[in-house]
């Protein structure tokens, strides 16, 4: 039994590794790179390669009530199977909001909810129940 274990082990590393005419043989190319640091915690980079890569992001500290958070923004691209990929985002008290054309996207709210959604937005508050 252990060594069935082994052998199926083995030879799924085996099948898991990359294969040596999928490895890339030349180094990629950077064709653009910066970055930047600021001491009051705001930063920036950006960098380009090559083989059709890029992003760019830059963030800064906000008061969020009254604790500082950093806010972050920034976008990203890169070769895909059907054309360039790209991607912005914002990063901030919101949680992390990112906006692609390749991104699924909710399916529309059907009529009946809607209707009941703007019956219970005009409707008033029912009183709370005491707990038992």
């Amino acid at each position: 039994m252990k060594t069935i274990v082994l052998i199926s082990t083995l030879a799924a590393v085996a099948l898991a590794a990359p294969q040596g005419s999928q490895a890339p043989t030349e180094p990629i190319p950077i064709l653009r790179q910066d970055s930047q640091v600021n001491g009051d915690g705001s930063y920036q980079y950006s960098y380009e390669t090559g083989n059709g890569i890029s992003a760019d992001q830059k963030g800064d500290l906000k008061k969020v009530g009254d604790v500082e958070a950093l806010e972050v923004q920034g976008q990203f691209q890169y070769p895909g199977d059907n054309g360039n990929i790209q991607l912005s985002y914002v990063a901030d008290e919101n949680g992390f909001q990112p906006q692609g054309a390749h991104l699924p996207t909710a399916p529309p709210v059907p009529e009946p909810i809607q209707r009941a959604l703007a019956y219970l937005a005009t409707a008033p508050p029912q009183p709370q129940q005491p707990a038992q």
